[in-house]
Formats: structure tokens, sequence, C-alpha cells
């Protein structure tokens, strides 16, 4: 992987941290959207620059959180409103982005 910037930290973060309550976003959507080339990108800046951000709505593309947050995450997302089934968020029904555009914000 190549050396992550400050700059992309920081546009990551932002998008996370303006993703509204009851809404989420993927990995893959947020890497579009902020001109990543790697959802795994998001990945590593969500695990060591994230704790003061809302975290728990963001999800791999699959719409299952990982495993060693499941039930943390899926209780967060489920006291905002998000509709969960059998441990997956419906994205259908909440993802922030529809069709990642770089270009696009929440």
């Amino acid at each position: 992987m190549a050396a992550t910037t400050e700059e992309q930290v920081e546009r990551v973060r932002a998008f996370v941290a303006a993703i509204p309550p009851g809404r989420v976003a993927t990995y893959g959507d947020i890497a579009a959207a902020v001109g990543l080339s790697s959802a795994r990108t998001v990945g590593w800046i969500m695990r060591t620059d994230s704790a003061d951000l809302p975290w728990h709505r963001v999800l791999g593309a699959s719409g299952r959180p990982a495993a060693h947050l499941a039930a943390r995450q899926l209780r967060l997302l489920a006291d905002e409103g998000v509709p969960i089934t059998d441990g997956r968020v419906d994205l259908r029904a909440v993802r922030l982005c529809d069709h990642p555009d770089p270009g696009r914000r929440p």
C-alpha cells in the first residue's frame, strides 16, 4: 500500500464525520467519494484514527460489521433506527451513497 497522506486521512475523517445518524456508508463508498483507489485504505484509516468519529456508520459492502465489532456496532446502529436483519444492515434503505462518485459528499 502506498503511503497515506495526512490530507487523505483528513478527507476520510471529514466524510465519516458528516454521515448523519440513521445512515451508513461502505468503505468503498468513502474511498470513491474522497478519491482513494482502495477501500482498504479507508479501513486502515478507520482502524488507526476514528475513535472520535461515528465509526459505527461505516460497513463493508456486505452490510455486515466486522465480527469483533458486530454486537456493539449493530446496537449503535439500531439505536439510530437503522434496519438490521440477521446481523446485516439493509444498505438499500440507509446507504448514504447509492452510486459512489468521487465528487459527491454526504
